[in-house]
């Protein structure tokens, strides 16, 4: 094994905010985390995980009032909540701390007056959206109008989800305030700003010497080549935060003190072990600092903060660590399909290990977005952790046990054993470039192999032979400590299964060196591990995801949520389409294709053929003699199977949700729907 370098790294992850729950989309980062901090631990590297939760901000302060308690009350609750949850899927943080600490104020007092006493905060006078009832400035997000471009309704002060138009808050038609729904009024207000445009070239540098990943290195470059602008970072009264020296009724943004969070944290468990941060973050410091974010935040991180840091003459990053976004079966988490999954819903109903090791088969060191398909999440969990890895302990266990729980002392098959120990350095290199797919797919094989050669060697038989004892104990020794080796290699990714199978092994596996054959030394009793995914419990899971939405937020549930009302047209637009009553019939399956029928449909005098995607929801011969509505003078579309003739109405998410409109008894085919 290659002799490691003396390391010391401090690693963070973003900071969680202090106005609702863990989902799934989070735990993509704090996963991947973790897992990095546990093979740096593993391997023996001094490494430090902090974080904290961000809890300053409007939208706390509103929330707090919402629920009738303190701003302070809300943030200890949500934290609270948020680490009950991560400890539950063993994110191992060596700190858990806060934005509204002691030692946060201290620090962003410290570097705000760096950053001045430097030349770098500027003041100005700036116009913006003012709530006359809250007597509050609005932010743009608790803005909301008819966008001025597309006429949509519902839209936020900053741009439009419709057409993709930005434009400010007061371009809006008729705006209200999302808090109060009054009209917003400009109202002028004394601002400071950090001179970002000076450190232009610091950051050309910077963004290009190794700290980024070269797509977020690019994506940076189009910022600097833009041009930057001074950065706001003050806001004013009301506002829960901390309040900026010397200037009353003013407090830092957010994005100042958010990350400054992370010195606040490693400051607080430092602090008790009579250590000091400033090491971490010398200039000359020559310990590792590295930021796991995901891609929507790459402008703090990558911009604002090593600018805030140079300038406060404090180190920046190594490494800035950026992921993508997850979906769910390819598309966007939704609240309507359940697939917007809270943390706690998920552990009412499955193993957290499936998610970490799901995750880790996907993750790669790029910035891609990740699936969370869930039958293959099913499948592979099934299939790699019950099938192929502890299938191993469990197929040979019971073989040791019967001689008495004691291992062989040679080694059945040296060179397929050197192969699990040679595998060490290629899957720690992976997971060291955070390219954890790629060592999932390294141990799988070595499981496979491991199987293989189990099944080949068939100890079960061989135990029924006389005088085949050495070797039964000898070929499951081996598969005992090919286990062993797997379960090493994916210590970080499953450190329950691990702790598990370590009180059957009677050790604490380590890899801060080759793996070493384990021999003539007793085992314990073998008891399962892992049981296998249902599929029941993930329906279950889905289902309890849409009810806990569902009574969290009643007025945000609902088919306006996943699919806003489109852009207003006029009536001169309405009328060019035609809507006729049709009688449908006849109703086929169409063949070749899962998801059309083919309907025939009478228009009263004239026969139209149709194709539509209803086949999940409607048995064909159900539908004969209905009456339903058709786009009579929808322009036909040749389709592979025939040419299409129209287009019938229908309403409902998809799949067994298409519910086909159906007219009230008396109306006729061919008449007008007005």
């Amino acid at each position: 094994m290659t002799q490691l370098p003396q390391r010391k790294i401090l690693v963070t992850s973003a900071l969680p905010y202090a106005n609702g729950s863990i989902h799934l989309g989070h735990l993509v980062e704090y996963i991947q985390t973790d897992i990095w901090v546990r093979f740096q631990k593993l391997r023996g590297v001094d490494c430090t995980y902090v974080c904290a939760d961000d809890a300053h901000g409007t939208a706390i302060m509103l929330k707090a009032e919402q629920l009738g308690h303190s701003a302070e009350q809300q943030i200890a609750n949500v934290k609270a909540e948020h680490e009950a949850d991560f400890a539950a899927f063993n994110i191992g943080f060596d700190n858990y701390h806060s934005t509204h600490s002691t030692e946060n104020h201290e620090l962003s007092n410290m570097i705000y007056g760096r950053l001045k006493a430097n030349g770098h905060i500027a003041t100005k006078s700036i116009t913006q959206a003012y709530d006359p009832e809250k007597q509050l400035f609005l932010a743009d997000r608790y803005i909301k109008g008819t966008c001025p471009k597309c006429k949509t309704e519902d839209q936020y002060g900053d741009n439009c989800e419709k057409c993709g138009a930005t434009y400010s808050p007061m371009d809006l038609i008729n705006p209200k305030s999302a808090i109060s729904g009054a009209t917003p009024v400009a109202k002028e207000s004394e601002h400071f700003f950090f001179t970002l445009p000076e450190f232009s070239d610091f950051l050309k540098g910077w963004t290009r010497a190794g700290h980024l990943q070269d797509e977020v290195a690019n994506k940076m470059a189009e910022w600097l080549d833009a041009g930057l602008q001074s950065w706001d970072i003050s806001r004013d009264a009301p506002y829960f935060g901390f309040e900026i020296p010397g200037e009353p009724g003013k407090y830092f943004y957010v994005w100042l003190d958010a990350p400054i969070g992370y010195i606040a944290s490693l400051k607080n468990l430092l602090d008790k072990k009579g250590e000091d941060w400033y090491e971490y973050w010398k200039p000359d410091s020559t310990a590792e600092v590295y930021h796991f974010i995901g891609k929507d935040i790459v402008n703090f991180h990558a911009l604002f903060w090593p600018a805030m840091l140079h300038s406060a003459n404090l180190r920046t990053p190594t490494k800035i660590c950026v992921h993508g976004f997850l979906t769910v079966n390819g598309t966007k988490m939704s609240k309507s399909r359940g697939t917007f999954i809270n943390a706690r819903t998920y552990l009412d109903h499955l193993n957290p290990e499936y998610l970490r090791y799901y995750f880790a088969a996907k993750l790669t060191s790029n910035v891609d977005d990740i699936d969370l398909n869930l039958e293959d999440f099913i499948q592979r969990v099934n299939s790699d952790l019950v099938g192929k890895v502890v299938n191993i302990a469990s197929r040979t266990a019971k073989f040791i046990n019967n001689a008495g729980g004691v291992l062989a002392t040679d080694i059945a098959d040296a060179e397929l054993w050197q192969k699990f120990v040679d595998a060490g350095e290629t899957i720690a290199n992976y997971y060291e470039s955070r390219d954890y797919s790629k060592a999932m797919r390294e141990i799988m094989a070595l499981a496979d192999a491991a199987n293989e050669y189990i099944a080949t060697q068939e100890p079960w038989k061989l135990a029924k032979q006389p005088g085949t004892e050495a070797q039964t104990q000898a070929v499951c020794t081996l598969g005992i400590n090919m286990f062993r080796a797997l379960l090493t290699y994916l210590k970080p990714v499953l450190p329950a299964l691990t702790a598990d199978a370590e009180v059957f092994l009677g050790e604490t596996l380590s890899w801060n060196a080759p793996v070493s054959f384990r021999a003539g030394e007793k085992i314990n009793e073998f008891k399962p591990l892992l049981t296998r995914v249902e599929k029941d419990k993930v329906d279950a899971m889905i289902e309890a995801g849409k009810e806990a939405l569902a009574a969290a937020a009643p007025k945000a549930e609902g088919p306006l949520v996943d699919e806003p009302i489109a852009a207003e047209i006029d009536f001169n637009d309405f009328a060019k389409v035609d809507l006729r009553i049709a009688l449908i019939a006849n109703a086929e399956h169409v063949e070749g294709s899962d998801k059309l029928l083919r309907l025939t449909l009478d228009l009263g005098g004239e026969t139209r053929n149709v194709f539509s995607g209803i086949k999940s929801a409607y048995d064909p011969k159900d539908l004969v003699g209905k009456l339903t509505v058709v786009v009579a003078n929808l322009k036909p579309r040749k389709m592979k199977f025939g040419m299409s003739e129209g287009m019938v109405l229908a309403a409902g998410p998809g799949d067994k949700e298409i519910y086909l409109l159906e007219p009230h008894t008396g109306a006729k085919p061919g008449q007008r729907v007005m």
